[in-house]
Protein backbone atom coordinates (compact mmCIF):
# COMPACT_ATOMS: atom_id res chain seq x y z
CA UNK A 1 0.00 0.00 0.00
CA UNK A 2 1.37 3.72 -0.70
CA UNK A 3 1.16 6.24 1.31
CA UNK A 4 0.54 8.89 -0.72
CA UNK A 5 0.39 12.65 0.58
CA UNK A 6 -1.32 15.51 -1.31
CA UNK A 7 -0.11 18.85 -0.21
CA UNK A 8 -2.74 21.53 1.03
CA UNK A 9 -1.92 23.63 -1.06
CA UNK A 10 -0.67 23.25 -4.74
CA UNK A 11 3.17 24.93 -5.21
CA UNK A 12 4.42 26.30 -8.71
CA UNK A 13 7.31 26.94 -9.84
CA UNK A 14 7.51 29.28 -12.60
CA UNK A 15 9.38 27.71 -16.16
CA UNK A 16 10.64 29.73 -19.22
CA UNK A 17 9.33 26.35 -21.28
CA UNK A 18 6.58 24.85 -19.67
CA UNK A 19 5.01 27.88 -17.78
CA UNK A 20 4.44 26.71 -14.65
CA UNK A 21 5.53 23.35 -12.97
CA UNK A 22 2.83 22.23 -10.87
CA UNK A 23 4.11 20.25 -7.50
CA UNK A 24 0.77 19.01 -5.57
CA UNK A 25 2.07 15.90 -3.73
CA UNK A 26 4.98 15.78 -0.77
CA UNK A 27 6.79 13.11 -1.98
CA UNK A 28 7.55 15.56 -5.46
CA UNK A 29 8.38 18.46 -3.12
CA UNK A 30 10.43 16.62 -0.67
CA UNK A 31 12.55 14.73 -3.51
CA UNK A 32 13.42 18.20 -5.84
CA UNK A 33 14.47 19.67 -1.83
CA UNK A 34 17.30 16.63 -1.49
CA UNK A 35 20.52 17.12 -1.85
CA UNK A 36 21.08 14.81 -4.72
CA UNK A 37 18.35 16.34 -6.68
CA UNK A 38 19.89 20.15 -5.98
CA UNK A 39 23.25 18.89 -7.35
CA UNK A 40 22.09 18.62 -11.11
CA UNK A 41 21.26 22.70 -10.41
CA UNK A 42 25.16 22.70 -11.24
CA UNK A 43 25.27 20.04 -13.99
CA UNK A 44 24.53 21.62 -17.66
CA UNK A 45 22.24 20.06 -19.77
CA UNK A 46 23.88 20.47 -22.89
CA UNK A 47 27.56 20.58 -21.67
CA UNK A 48 29.94 21.68 -24.24
CA UNK A 49 27.45 22.53 -26.43
CA UNK A 50 26.94 26.35 -24.41
CA UNK A 51 30.30 27.30 -25.99
CA UNK A 52 28.70 27.10 -28.96
CA UNK A 53 24.89 28.58 -28.44
CA UNK A 54 25.93 31.15 -25.26
CA UNK A 55 22.45 30.68 -23.90
CA UNK A 56 22.56 27.28 -23.12
CA UNK A 57 23.31 27.76 -19.54
CA UNK A 58 20.19 25.37 -18.72
CA UNK A 59 20.97 22.94 -15.81
CA UNK A 60 19.45 19.23 -16.19
CA UNK A 61 17.75 20.51 -12.52
CA UNK A 62 15.43 22.59 -14.68
CA UNK A 63 15.06 19.71 -17.49
CA UNK A 64 14.01 17.19 -14.83
CA UNK A 65 11.62 19.36 -13.62
CA UNK A 66 10.45 19.82 -17.12
CA UNK A 67 10.37 15.95 -17.94
CA UNK A 68 7.74 15.91 -14.09
CA UNK A 69 5.78 18.75 -15.60
CA UNK A 70 5.47 16.72 -19.22
CA UNK A 71 4.52 13.36 -17.64
CA UNK A 72 1.96 15.36 -14.76
CA UNK A 73 0.11 16.59 -18.18
CA UNK A 74 0.03 12.91 -19.31
CA UNK A 75 -1.55 11.62 -16.36
CA UNK A 76 -4.13 14.39 -16.08
CA UNK A 77 -5.18 13.63 -20.22
CA UNK A 78 -5.65 10.19 -19.62
CA UNK A 79 -7.61 9.84 -15.83
CA UNK A 80 -9.71 12.65 -17.27
CA UNK A 81 -10.31 10.74 -20.77
CA UNK A 82 -9.35 7.32 -20.69
CA UNK A 83 -9.84 6.09 -16.71
CA UNK A 84 -10.13 2.33 -16.40
CA UNK A 85 -13.67 0.75 -16.20
CA UNK A 86 -12.05 -2.95 -15.49
CA UNK A 87 -9.19 -4.50 -14.67
CA UNK A 88 -6.93 -4.95 -18.17
CA UNK A 89 -9.20 -3.13 -20.19
CA UNK A 90 -5.53 -1.10 -21.53
CA UNK A 91 -7.04 2.29 -19.71
CA UNK A 92 -5.20 4.21 -17.08
CA UNK A 93 -5.09 3.41 -13.65
CA UNK A 94 -4.06 6.73 -11.91
CA UNK A 95 -2.84 4.57 -9.17
CA UNK A 96 0.30 4.66 -11.54
CA UNK A 97 0.37 8.07 -10.76
CA UNK A 98 2.81 8.78 -8.32
CA UNK A 99 5.54 6.36 -9.78
CA UNK A 100 5.19 7.87 -13.06
CA UNK A 101 6.03 11.25 -12.10
CA UNK A 102 8.68 10.22 -9.78
CA UNK A 103 10.57 8.45 -12.58
CA UNK A 104 10.11 11.44 -14.57
CA UNK A 105 11.67 13.68 -11.81
CA UNK A 106 14.56 11.62 -10.97
CA UNK A 107 15.49 10.16 -13.96
CA UNK A 108 18.43 12.31 -14.81
CA UNK A 109 20.06 12.23 -11.43
CA UNK A 110 22.61 9.64 -12.08
CA UNK A 111 24.50 12.52 -14.44
CA UNK A 112 27.66 14.20 -13.92
CA UNK A 113 29.61 16.58 -15.05
CA UNK A 114 29.98 16.40 -19.16
CA UNK A 115 28.29 13.34 -18.58
CA UNK A 116 28.96 11.59 -21.58
CA UNK A 117 33.02 12.40 -21.81
CA UNK A 118 33.06 11.49 -18.56
CA UNK A 119 31.54 8.26 -18.91
CA UNK A 120 33.82 7.06 -21.79
CA UNK A 121 37.05 8.15 -19.99
CA UNK A 122 35.88 6.46 -16.46
CA UNK A 123 33.72 3.87 -17.45
CA UNK A 124 30.60 5.22 -15.25
CA UNK A 125 27.23 4.70 -16.56
CA UNK A 126 24.66 7.31 -15.75
CA UNK A 127 21.56 5.17 -15.73
CA UNK A 128 23.09 2.42 -13.29
CA UNK A 129 24.26 5.55 -10.69
CA UNK A 130 20.66 6.85 -11.33
CA UNK A 131 18.93 3.35 -10.03
CA UNK A 132 21.37 2.90 -7.44
CA UNK A 133 20.78 6.43 -6.01
CA UNK A 134 17.28 5.93 -6.13
CA UNK A 135 17.68 2.24 -3.93
CA UNK A 136 21.13 2.97 -1.95
CA UNK A 137 19.85 3.57 2.15
CA UNK A 138 22.67 6.27 1.69
CA UNK A 139 20.32 8.72 0.47
CA UNK A 140 17.99 11.12 1.05
CA UNK A 141 16.10 10.47 -2.25
CA UNK A 142 15.68 7.00 -1.33
CA UNK A 143 14.88 8.16 2.51
CA UNK A 144 12.08 9.92 1.01
CA UNK A 145 10.83 7.47 -1.42
CA UNK A 146 10.70 4.69 1.26
CA UNK A 147 8.41 7.04 2.90
CA UNK A 148 6.07 6.01 0.15
CA UNK A 149 6.44 1.98 0.39
CA UNK A 150 9.09 0.27 1.34
CA UNK A 151 9.31 -1.24 -1.93
CA UNK A 152 8.81 2.09 -3.40
CA UNK A 153 12.68 2.54 -4.77
CA UNK A 154 12.85 0.08 -6.59
CA UNK A 155 9.58 0.58 -8.29
CA UNK A 156 10.51 3.93 -9.52
CA UNK A 157 14.07 2.12 -10.47
CA UNK A 158 12.60 -0.15 -12.56
CA UNK A 159 10.53 2.45 -14.56
CA UNK A 160 14.15 3.66 -15.36
CA UNK A 161 15.24 0.75 -15.59
CA UNK A 162 12.61 -0.15 -18.12
CA UNK A 163 11.64 -3.36 -16.70
CA UNK A 164 8.52 -1.98 -14.69
CA UNK A 165 5.46 -4.14 -15.61
CA UNK A 166 3.07 -1.45 -17.05
CA UNK A 167 3.95 -0.29 -20.50
CA UNK A 168 2.55 2.93 -20.40
CA UNK A 169 4.58 4.38 -17.92
CA UNK A 170 7.82 2.92 -19.00
CA UNK A 171 6.79 4.48 -22.14
CA UNK A 172 5.62 7.99 -21.07
CA UNK A 173 10.05 8.05 -19.56
CA UNK A 174 11.53 5.98 -22.45
CA UNK A 175 9.87 5.59 -26.08
CA UNK A 176 10.24 7.47 -29.50
CA UNK A 177 8.20 10.26 -28.15
CA UNK A 178 8.31 10.59 -24.38
CA UNK A 179 8.12 13.54 -22.17
CA UNK A 180 12.18 13.65 -21.34
CA UNK A 181 12.78 14.62 -25.42
CA UNK A 182 9.83 16.34 -25.41
CA UNK A 183 11.16 18.74 -22.70
CA UNK A 184 14.87 18.73 -24.29
CA UNK A 185 13.58 19.52 -27.24
CA UNK A 186 12.03 22.54 -26.39
CA UNK A 187 14.23 23.49 -23.64
CA UNK A 188 17.28 23.21 -25.80
CA UNK A 189 15.81 24.71 -28.70
CA UNK A 190 15.09 27.61 -26.36
CA UNK A 191 18.13 28.33 -24.83
CA UNK A 192 20.07 28.44 -27.89
CA UNK A 193 17.92 30.29 -29.93
CA UNK A 194 16.69 27.17 -32.34
CA UNK A 195 13.46 27.86 -33.55
CA UNK A 196 13.43 25.33 -35.64
CA UNK A 197 13.00 22.51 -32.82
CA UNK A 198 9.75 24.14 -31.93
CA UNK A 199 6.71 21.61 -31.91
CA UNK A 200 3.07 21.76 -31.22
CA UNK A 201 3.16 20.03 -27.65
CA UNK A 202 -0.23 20.82 -26.53
CA UNK A 203 -1.66 19.21 -29.55
CA UNK A 204 0.70 15.71 -28.89
CA UNK A 205 -0.10 15.97 -25.78
CA UNK A 206 -4.17 16.24 -26.52
CA UNK A 207 -3.68 13.57 -28.93
CA UNK A 208 -1.97 10.95 -26.80
CA UNK A 209 -3.63 8.33 -25.32
CA UNK A 210 -3.05 4.65 -23.43
CA UNK A 211 -3.89 1.24 -24.79
CA UNK A 212 -2.74 -2.43 -23.64
CA UNK A 213 0.58 -2.16 -24.96
CA UNK A 214 1.33 1.03 -24.30
CA UNK A 215 0.88 4.53 -25.42
CA UNK A 216 -0.91 5.52 -29.27
CA UNK A 217 -1.85 8.46 -30.65
CA UNK A 218 -4.79 9.48 -32.58
CA UNK A 219 -4.66 9.34 -36.06
CA UNK A 220 -5.49 12.64 -36.63
CA UNK A 221 -2.58 14.40 -34.65
CA UNK A 222 -0.36 12.57 -37.04
CA UNK A 223 0.92 15.90 -38.46
CA UNK A 224 2.06 17.14 -34.77
CA UNK A 225 3.76 14.23 -34.40
CA UNK A 226 5.50 14.32 -37.68
CA UNK A 227 6.46 17.84 -36.67
CA UNK A 228 8.11 16.69 -33.82
CA UNK A 229 9.87 14.33 -35.97
CA UNK A 230 11.33 16.36 -38.05
CA UNK A 231 12.34 19.03 -35.12
CA UNK A 232 14.16 16.36 -33.64
CA UNK A 233 16.01 15.72 -36.88
CA UNK A 234 17.10 18.98 -36.89
CA UNK A 235 17.91 19.87 -33.45
CA UNK A 236 20.65 17.14 -34.08
CA UNK A 237 21.77 18.60 -36.84
CA UNK A 238 21.97 22.22 -35.78
CA UNK A 239 22.82 22.07 -31.95
CA UNK A 240 23.50 18.43 -30.96
CA UNK A 241 26.28 17.57 -33.75
CA UNK A 242 27.71 21.19 -34.18
CA UNK A 243 31.13 20.50 -35.24
CA UNK A 244 32.16 23.42 -33.11
CA UNK A 245 30.95 21.09 -29.79
CA UNK A 246 31.86 18.38 -30.75
CA UNK A 247 35.17 20.04 -31.08
CA UNK A 248 35.17 21.29 -27.21
CA UNK A 249 34.18 17.77 -26.01
CA UNK A 250 37.48 16.78 -28.01
CA UNK A 251 39.54 18.88 -26.12
CA UNK A 252 37.62 18.20 -22.83
CA UNK A 253 38.16 14.35 -23.78
CA UNK A 254 41.87 14.65 -24.29
CA UNK A 255 42.65 17.03 -21.04
CA UNK A 256 40.87 14.37 -19.04
CA UNK A 257 42.98 11.16 -20.75
CA UNK A 258 46.26 13.59 -20.39
CA UNK A 259 45.63 14.00 -16.69
CA UNK A 260 44.93 10.55 -16.10
CA UNK A 261 48.03 9.63 -17.79
CA UNK A 262 50.03 11.77 -15.60
CA UNK A 263 48.23 10.43 -12.39
CA UNK A 264 49.07 6.68 -13.91
CA UNK A 265 52.92 7.77 -14.24
CA UNK A 266 53.12 9.25 -10.65
CA UNK A 267 53.86 12.79 -12.37
CA UNK A 268 50.44 14.21 -10.00
CA UNK A 269 51.67 14.14 -6.34
CA UNK A 270 50.80 16.27 -3.50
CA UNK A 271 48.93 19.82 -4.05
CA UNK A 272 48.55 18.87 -7.51
CA UNK A 273 46.53 15.72 -7.09
CA UNK A 274 43.25 16.39 -7.86
CA UNK A 275 41.94 14.58 -4.63
CA UNK A 276 38.44 14.68 -5.98
CA UNK A 277 38.78 12.51 -9.11
CA UNK A 278 41.22 10.15 -7.21
CA UNK A 279 38.86 7.14 -6.92
CA UNK A 280 37.92 7.92 -10.90
CA UNK A 281 41.37 7.62 -11.77
CA UNK A 282 41.89 4.66 -10.33
CA UNK A 283 38.59 3.11 -10.89
CA UNK A 284 37.38 2.36 -7.33
CA UNK A 285 34.90 4.91 -6.47
CA UNK A 286 31.81 4.91 -4.53
CA UNK A 287 28.02 6.54 -4.93
CA UNK A 288 29.29 9.43 -2.15
CA UNK A 289 32.30 9.72 -4.15
CA UNK A 290 30.44 10.17 -7.52
CA UNK A 291 27.85 12.51 -6.20
CA UNK A 292 30.56 15.28 -5.14
CA UNK A 293 31.21 15.95 -8.59
CA UNK A 294 29.79 18.56 -10.49
CA UNK A 295 31.08 20.78 -13.32
CA UNK A 296 32.18 23.35 -10.71
CA UNK A 297 34.55 20.72 -9.44
CA UNK A 298 35.98 20.29 -13.26
CA UNK A 299 36.15 23.86 -13.58
CA UNK A 300 38.46 23.78 -10.74
CA UNK A 301 40.65 21.46 -11.42
CA UNK A 302 41.06 22.86 -15.17
CA UNK A 303 41.86 26.25 -13.40
CA UNK A 304 44.59 24.59 -11.41
CA UNK A 305 45.93 23.01 -14.16
CA UNK A 306 46.52 26.13 -16.23
CA UNK A 307 49.63 26.68 -14.15
CA UNK A 308 50.57 22.87 -13.95
CA UNK A 309 54.55 22.19 -15.10
CA UNK A 310 53.12 19.54 -17.93
CA UNK A 311 52.95 21.36 -21.15
CA UNK A 312 50.38 19.53 -22.61
CA UNK A 313 47.75 19.22 -20.01
CA UNK A 314 48.55 23.32 -19.07
CA UNK A 315 47.78 23.84 -22.68
CA UNK A 316 44.12 21.96 -23.39
CA UNK A 317 42.99 23.28 -20.23
CA UNK A 318 43.85 26.71 -21.29
CA UNK A 319 41.95 25.94 -24.63
CA UNK A 320 38.98 24.42 -23.01
CA UNK A 321 38.53 27.15 -20.30
CA UNK A 322 38.99 30.19 -22.91
CA UNK A 323 37.03 28.13 -25.46
CA UNK A 324 39.56 27.64 -28.14
CA UNK A 325 38.00 25.20 -30.27
CA UNK A 326 40.39 22.85 -32.36
CA UNK A 327 39.62 22.98 -36.24
CA UNK A 328 38.03 20.02 -38.47
CA UNK A 329 37.67 19.18 -42.03
CA UNK A 330 35.01 16.40 -43.11
CA UNK A 331 36.30 13.07 -44.72
CA UNK A 332 35.38 10.15 -46.43
CA UNK A 333 36.34 6.69 -46.73
CA UNK A 334 38.11 7.73 -49.88
CA UNK A 335 39.97 10.47 -47.87
CA UNK A 336 40.43 8.56 -44.68
CA UNK A 337 43.93 7.40 -45.78
CA UNK A 338 45.29 11.13 -45.79
CA UNK A 339 44.51 11.61 -42.29
CA UNK A 340 48.42 9.93 -41.18
CA UNK A 341 50.16 12.52 -43.30
CA UNK A 342 47.98 14.90 -41.74
CA UNK A 343 49.37 14.23 -38.23
CA UNK A 344 52.52 13.63 -39.18
CA UNK A 345 52.39 17.66 -40.21
CA UNK A 346 51.14 18.43 -37.14
CA UNK A 347 53.58 16.39 -35.00
CA UNK A 348 56.20 17.82 -37.37
CA UNK A 349 54.54 21.72 -35.99
CA UNK A 350 55.23 20.48 -32.49
CA UNK A 351 51.84 18.97 -31.68
CA UNK A 352 51.58 15.89 -30.25
CA UNK A 353 48.62 14.19 -32.41
CA UNK A 354 47.54 11.79 -29.79
CA UNK A 355 46.37 15.16 -28.06
CA UNK A 356 46.04 17.57 -30.47
CA UNK A 357 43.99 15.36 -33.14
CA UNK A 358 40.81 13.49 -33.16
CA UNK A 359 38.55 11.00 -35.59
CA UNK A 360 35.13 12.13 -34.55
CA UNK A 361 32.28 10.77 -36.38
CA UNK A 362 28.55 11.72 -35.72
CA UNK A 363 25.10 10.05 -36.33
CA UNK A 364 21.25 10.24 -35.79
CA UNK A 365 18.44 7.68 -36.02
CA UNK A 366 16.11 10.15 -36.10
CA UNK A 367 13.12 7.63 -36.34
CA UNK A 368 14.24 4.31 -34.83
CA UNK A 369 12.43 1.79 -37.43
CA UNK A 370 10.57 -0.87 -35.22
CA UNK A 371 12.77 -3.96 -34.98
CA UNK A 372 10.20 -6.64 -33.45
CA UNK A 373 13.10 -8.55 -32.41
CA UNK A 374 15.21 -5.36 -30.07
CA UNK A 375 15.13 -6.00 -26.60
CA UNK A 376 14.79 -2.13 -26.08
CA UNK A 377 11.19 -0.65 -25.42
CA UNK A 378 11.63 1.95 -27.53
CA UNK A 379 8.56 0.93 -29.56
CA UNK A 380 7.55 2.48 -32.67
CA UNK A 381 5.08 5.56 -32.97
CA UNK A 382 1.73 3.98 -33.34
CA UNK A 383 -1.48 5.65 -34.77
CA UNK A 384 -4.65 4.71 -33.68
CA UNK A 385 -7.51 4.60 -36.00
CA UNK A 386 -11.25 5.39 -34.83
CA UNK A 387 -11.95 1.70 -34.52
CA UNK A 388 -8.66 1.01 -32.26
CA UNK A 389 -6.96 -0.17 -35.90
CA UNK A 390 -2.61 0.83 -34.97
CA UNK A 391 -1.19 1.68 -38.35
CA UNK A 392 2.76 2.39 -37.56
CA UNK A 393 4.04 6.42 -38.29
CA UNK A 394 6.01 5.80 -41.18
CA UNK A 395 3.66 4.25 -42.87
CA UNK A 396 1.47 7.24 -43.14
CA UNK A 397 3.54 9.90 -43.64
CA UNK A 398 5.83 10.18 -46.32
CA UNK A 399 8.12 12.92 -44.46
CA UNK A 400 8.84 10.46 -41.53
CA UNK A 401 9.25 7.02 -43.86
CA UNK A 402 12.17 9.13 -45.63
CA UNK A 403 14.27 9.58 -42.85
CA UNK A 404 13.20 6.22 -41.29
CA UNK A 405 15.81 4.22 -40.23
CA UNK A 406 18.36 6.52 -42.10
CA UNK A 407 21.67 7.63 -40.20
CA UNK A 408 22.50 11.64 -40.56
CA UNK A 409 25.87 12.67 -39.98
CA UNK A 410 29.76 13.20 -40.91
CA UNK A 411 33.00 11.95 -40.01
CA UNK A 412 35.22 15.13 -38.87
CA UNK A 413 39.37 14.97 -38.66
CA UNK A 414 40.03 17.30 -36.01
CA UNK A 415 43.36 19.28 -35.91
CA UNK A 416 44.68 22.31 -34.26
CA UNK A 417 43.69 26.35 -35.37
CA UNK A 418 47.10 27.25 -35.56
CA UNK A 419 47.95 24.57 -38.56
CA UNK A 420 45.59 26.81 -40.68
CA UNK A 421 45.95 30.28 -38.78
CA UNK A 422 49.34 30.24 -37.53
CA UNK A 423 51.31 32.45 -34.82
CA UNK A 424 54.89 31.32 -36.40
CA UNK A 425 54.36 32.06 -40.04
CA UNK A 426 58.07 32.40 -40.84
CA UNK A 427 59.17 29.57 -39.00
CA UNK A 428 56.79 26.82 -40.43
CA UNK A 429 55.35 28.70 -43.53
CA UNK A 430 56.15 25.58 -45.52
CA UNK A 431 54.69 23.52 -43.23
CA UNK A 432 51.63 25.31 -42.82
CA UNK A 433 51.00 25.58 -46.16
CA UNK A 434 51.43 21.97 -47.65
CA UNK A 435 49.02 21.44 -44.31
CA UNK A 436 46.57 23.80 -45.90
CA UNK A 437 46.98 22.02 -49.65
CA UNK A 438 44.77 19.13 -47.93
CA UNK A 439 41.73 21.52 -47.16
CA UNK A 440 39.25 22.60 -49.29
CA UNK A 441 35.96 23.77 -48.46
CA UNK A 442 35.23 22.30 -44.88
CA UNK A 443 36.32 18.82 -46.12
CA UNK A 444 40.01 16.96 -46.66
CA UNK A 445 40.79 16.49 -50.42
CA UNK A 446 43.87 14.68 -51.94
CA UNK A 447 46.03 17.70 -53.41
CA UNK A 448 47.79 15.26 -55.96
CA UNK A 449 44.52 14.27 -57.74
CA UNK A 450 43.38 18.50 -58.06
Amino acid sequence: MRNVVVLPREKVLRDPVQNYIHVTHQVILDLINTSEFQRLRRIKQLGASAFTFHGAEHSRFTHSLGVYEITRQICNNFQRNYPTQTPGDGLWDDNERIVALCAALLHDIGHGPNSHTFEHIFNTDHEAITRAILTSPDTEVNHVLKEVSDTFPEEVASVIGKTYPNPQVVQMISSQIDADRMDYLLRDAYHTGTKYGMFDLTRILRVMRPYKNGIAFESDGMHAVEDYIVCRFQMYQQVYFHPVSRSMEVILDHLLHRAKYLYEHGQMNGSQTPTLLVPFLENDFTLKDYLKLDDGTLTTYFTLWRDYSDDILRDLASRFLDRRPFKSARFTQETRDLIPELQRLIEEAGYDPTYYTAINDSYDLPYDAYDPSSREPKTQIELMEQDGTLRELSTVSPIVAAITGKSSGDERFFFPREMIHPTELQLFEPLYQKFQSYLHNDSLIDPRKN
